[in-house]
């Protein structure tokens, strides 16, 4: 019988993050065409208020993540990464097919928001399983370079900003003002749906790594997660909140450009592309780097930055409005984010036993990203709002960096103790030798 040729490590990269690149553009997108989404399916008299509306949508499918995570985590870990891999973009498709034609307001009326939002909950049920069964796929894959192989997870997402707002560039320089917010939003949503299709084609032919089918497996993950993995838990969570806060806030500058600094629509795309380049190209640069001087003091060094010059660039740009501070501000919190979350998968998959692996970084990552990610944009036009503030984003900015310094303080010396105590063994071990010996 002829034996299955081992796929090559680049198709395995390329099928294992399809499916975040397609979750990632749906995201951007949203986040960049919010105005118009507001005026189109949630208006109001108020525009803060449509906005709010919005953004609250977009938030709040983030509810179903967790449970998305739970559900399509503890799949991968009983049946598989791939089976689990498979459905998740499949279901993320659907929620993107549904936003892409369904008519407006004033067209079916309250149907229009009701099923921006049902989409919205099948994408955050989707995506809620898709980071932890695909890192969990890479890295089991690539055990020897961890860093470098996981960090293509949030590579991909950066080639997405880059997709989003490049589209998003080209269409605001192409359409009227008008046509973009009757109709030309509509056409990202399309052309994410091409991304779909290749993904499932491609996920078809992955296999689940000898580390996974070798191990020892559990009939209940999500009990032991929670049972017996708080700690982890917990450290997952935190080491994400700077990131995943970027993250948000980087989709939202279009809109704050447009509605704070008074910039044109293309310029604020414009920024966005540039940060979608810089987070594409040093991401796995970011990932190679972590192999060789370790995830802790690289994270660490990263948001210890973020901290000390998050407000302070928000402030420059507000009081020198212009395109060039604009892409510094952009260009800066991009370089930030990819040399910290270059490191991030690697360190939140070696938390976690194989086990429970793709559950516990499932819940881990999407209880983080609704925290700390998704209701970033919505908490930063209630900031901007109640403080009147316009630098109010770096503010948020150096809280979330606050608690994933506090959070990698917290791993580095349960690290510390676990080497102590593997120490302690072994000399106790040796101890023990020479005595029989004796």
């Amino acid at each position: 019988m002829m034996q299955k040729r081992p796929l090559s490590l680049t198709r395995i990269v390329l099928a294992t993050s399809v499916g975040n690149a397609l979750e990632w553009f749906d995201i951007v997108i949203y986040g960049f065409f919010a105005i118009y989404i507001a005026k189109n399916f949630f208006p109001t008299a108020d525009d803060t208020a449509s906005l709010l509306l919005t953004f609250g949508s977009f938030g709040a499918s983030y509810l179903v993540r967790p449970l998305g995570g739970m559900v399509l985590g503890a799949y991968a870990d009983k049946h598989g990464r791939k089976a689990a891999l498979v459905l998740s973009v499949a279901l993320m498709m659907v929620g993107t097919a549904i936003i892409a034609v369904i008519p407006t307001y004033a067209t079916i009326g309250l149907a229009a928001p009701l099923g921006v939002f049902a989409a919205r909950l099948i994408q955050g049920f989707s995506a809620g399983g898709e980071f932890g069964a695909s890192t969990a796929m890479l890295i089991e894959h690539a055990p020897h370079r961890r860093g470098f192989i996981a960090s293509w997870q949030f590579t991909t997402q950066g080639f997405a900003t880059l997709l989003a707002s490049g589209s998003g560039y080209v269409l605001a320089r192409l359409l009227s003002p008008h046509d973009l917010a009757a109709w030309g939003w509509r056409i990202p949503f399309f052309f994410g749906l091409l991304i779909g299709p290749a993904g499932l084609y491609l996920r078809r032919f992955l296999e689940d790594a000898a580390d996974f089918s070798e191990a020892t497996h559990t009939a209940t993950p999500i009990r032991d997660v929670f049972a017996t993995q708080k700690w982890m838990l917990a450290a997952a969570i935190g080491s994400l909140t700077v990131s995943t806060s970027m993250s948000y806030l980087l989709q939202y500058v279009p809109t704050w450009s447009i509605r704070e600094l008074h910039l044109d629509a293309s310029t604020g795309f414009a920024a966005s592309t540039f940060a979608g380049l810089v987070l594409t190209l040093v991401t796995p640069l970011a990932g190679h780097l972590s192999d060789r001087i370790g995830r802790l003091k690289q994270m660490s060094i990263t948001a210890v930055l973020c901290l000390a010059t998050a407000y302070p660039a928000f402030s420059y740009v507000v009081g020198h409005v212009s395109v060039v501070g604009l892409f510094v501000l952009v260009g800066w919190l991009a370089l930030l984010k990819s040399i910290y979350f270059g490191a991030l998968p690697a360190l939140m998959a070696e938390l976690f036993p194989v086990a429970t692996r793709a559950t516990g970084m499932s819940i881990g990552y999407n209880i983080g990203v609704t925290v700390f990610g998704g209701f970033t944009p919505a908490i930063t036009v209630w900031l901007l709002s109640v403080t009147g503030n316009r630098s109010a984003p770096g503010l948020y900015l150096m809280f979330t960096a606050s608690v994933s310094l506090v959070t990698l303080a917290g791993v580095a010396r349960s690290y510390a103790r676990r080497r102590r105590g593997v120490s302690a063994s072994l000399h106790k071990d040796q101890v023990e030798a020479t005595s029989m010996v004796r």
